[in-house]
């Protein structure tokens, strides 16, 4: 039985680099079933901006002026028809662990068929974020094709 999704969050531990990457280029994608697209952190100490690192390398993409402002991953987000895609197994074990009845998380790349991380860029130099970005372009590519062929069923 596939499930019909009404909201997708990405998470990743703070929300301030990888998932609100993930969500702003989600939202350029054509989805046959809109999806409220959001992302959340496991660890948000207080609301953060979005990285600067993310922010450029979102603006040379064409992003205009990304803005984002960083939220925790709560229970009240979780729900049946909530798809949950983290970026690291260890965030995805740590969901399970800490909330309750969370029947929809995988990483973003076990969820389109691939496997692995797409790593932390704490420290990392611009050259590695836009990496990331090219990465996630690629994921949400194939995220799309998934959520939409999803939909056919």
């Amino acid at each position: 039985m596939i499930i019909r999704y009404k909201k997708l969050i990405f998470v990743d531990t703070n929300d301030n680099c990888r998932a609100p990457m993930a969500e702003m280029i989600l939202k350029r994608k054509f989805l046959t079933n809109p999806l409220t697209i959001e992302s959340r952190g496991m660890v948000v100490l207080f609301p953060e901006p979005l990285n600067p690192k993310a922010e450029a390398v979102l603006t040379s993409n064409g992003y205009p002026q990304p803005s984002h402002i960083a939220m925790q991953l709560e229970q009240e987000d979780i729900n049946n028809d909530v798809l949950i895609l983290t970026m690291e197994d260890k965030q995805k074990s740590q969901i399970w662990e800490t909330y309750e009845n969370a029947p929809h998380v995988y990483t973003v790349k076990e969820y389109v068929g691939e496997s692995g991380d797409i790593p932390s860029l704490h420290g990392q130099p611009l050259t590695v974020y836009s990496q990331c970005y090219t990465e996630l372009e690629l994921l949400m590519r194939k995220l799309v094709t998934r959520l939409n062929e999803e939909e056919e069923l």
